[in-house]
């Protein structure tokens, strides 16, 4: 009985990791999808994927999307991002989420939820000196659970190395 024991919580383990990566499209890998992811958002986002960085940020009563060019004299880049995140602050903010679905090529976890609760969830939208941000805070559970779900999935499918826990506030990068 042991020995079952340990073989069902072994096998919950692997299901838990396997559960936590995002999906490849049919017949694509894990490069395969990360290159993919690439390629869509430059085309989606309008900025290139080499020439900026892209973090998230969880906190307390919801998270951060930051994206700032690489080179701080890069100022096309600079202008292509702070247009970019203008346009998904105010899409977020009407519960429109097919940008991320675009470039991700799936709904990614804590949408549907972020949809059905838009009306308790804002999203602000401050320029930076490299780039934009997206400052997303509610003052419902349900809505930052969802919210932090989200970012985590941000976080792993952009390949940020972001740390992934509730900051007090976000790093400066």
């Amino acid at each position: 009985m042991r020995i079952l024991y340990l073989t069902v919580l072994v096998a919950a383990a692997f299901g838990f990791a396997a559960s936590r990566q995002s999906p490849a499209r049919p017949g694509e890998g894990h490069a395969d999808h990360h290159q993919g992811i690439k390629g869509r958002g430059d085309r989606v986002m309008g900025f290139s994927h080499e020439k900026t960085e892209h973090h998230f940020c969880l906190l307390r009563d919801g998270g951060v999307i930051d994206v700032a060019a690489k080179e701080s004299q890069d100022g096309e880049s600079r202008g292509q991002i702070r247009r970019h995140l203008s346009h998904i602050s105010r899409m977020f903010t009407d519960g429109d989420f097919n940008t991320p679905m675009l470039i991700h090529g799936q709904t990614p976890p804590g949408v549907p939820v972020m949809e059905r609760l838009k009306a308790n969830i804002g999203y602000r939208y401050e320029e930076t000196d490299r780039g934009a941000r997206i400052i997303i805070a509610s003052d419902s559970s349900e809505a930052v659970a969802a919210v932090h779900e989200f970012l985590l999935f941000q976080i792993h499918d952009h390949e940020t190395g972001d740390p992934g826990r509730v900051e007090a506030k976000c790093p400066s990068h």
